[in-house]
């Protein structure tokens, strides 16, 4: 643990969001020797891509930089510490998810949960390095509060008790994140290991059967993969992902209506007029 007295001379940095440089500009004098053409956006956009096909382990304000074609030291003009560089790549990539019309009054919250869901994924795939991040830093970037904003808007319009949307929420979107991560880095092993996602898994099938000591565990295997569907890696993934969301909508639907009878006759009023479904929705 850092002692009391080193906390104190170098207190916890929260978030760029809050303590990094202006995003137009950093700290330069006006004889300082800037190169052009370089701006936080640009450094963002690489630093995305270098992770995304070098991963985060290799990724360095100097290897940033030689990508870029400037020193290192330019880079300091505009973040502070590469967990600045992290935090502002991470955000970038929640631009990326989908967000539904929280204005469109007459969307079904099914639909619009199925997007979010759908589009986050997505990104937890499409950029492997994306969720230990989630957990490190505050996420207050302008696109993930647009995401947070929405996935509360969605979670409003289900109808659940106030007191019960956050479990709701926490019930789908960690879902999504632990569905989307294990998929993201199975994604990258298969890529490291130069197969396809087919190839890879069939390897890894047929090593397992070959050994006597897991054939008691995998002997229901080919029984259950046949009920599952799918003729690949992907559609058989897809497939469980959309009944998994399916079974989180009906849960949400069912705590809803106990919630609703546990507030006795005066929740109807409460809540507003139901919907033209009849299913007490508030949408």
């Amino acid at each position: 643990m850092v002692p009391e007295a080193d906390r104190a001379k170098r207190p916890t940095r929260t978030s760029v969001w809050l303590e990094g440089k202006p995003a137009g500009r950093g700290r330069r004098s006006e004889n300082s020797d800037h190169p052009a053409g370089l701006d936080r956006d640009r450094i963002t956009a690489v630093s995305v891509r270098l992770l995304d096909t070098e991963g985060p382990a290799k990724f360095s304000m100097r290897r940033l930089a030689a990508e870029l074609g400037v020193t290192a030291m330019s880079l300091y003009w505009y973040v502070d510490t590469k967990d600045d560089l992290l935090e502002l790549a991470l955000d970038s990539v929640f631009g990326e998810v989908r967000v539904p019309d929280m204005k469109d009054e007459d969307a079904d919250w099914r639909d619009q949960l199925r997007e979010l869901t759908t589009s986050y994924r997505e990104v937890l795939v499409r950029h492997h390095w994306v969720s230990p991040l989630i957990g490190r830093y505050l996420n207050i970037g302008p696109h993930s509060m647009a995401f947070s904003a929405a996935v509360q808007a969605v979670m409003a319009r289900t109808g659940l008790a106030p007191h019960s949307r956050m479990g709701g929420l926490a019930a789908v979107f960690q879902f999504v994140y632990g569905f989307g991560t294990i998929e993201g880095h199975f994604v990258q092993r298969c890529a490291d290991a130069g197969l396809t996602q087919d190839e890879y898994f069939r390897q890894a099938m047929g090593a397992i059967s070959e050994q006597p000591r897991f054939q008691e565990s995998f002997g229901d295997a080919d029984e259950l993969m046949e009920a599952r569907g799918g003729d690949t890696v992907a559609e058989m993934r897809q497939r469980d992902f959309t009944v998994a969301i399916e079974l989180l909508i009906a849960g949400i639907e069912t705590m809803r209506e106990r919630d609703r009878a546990s507030a006795g006759p005066r929740a109807g009023a409460e809540d507003g007029p139901r919907d033209p479904s009849g299913d007490g929705a508030q949408d």
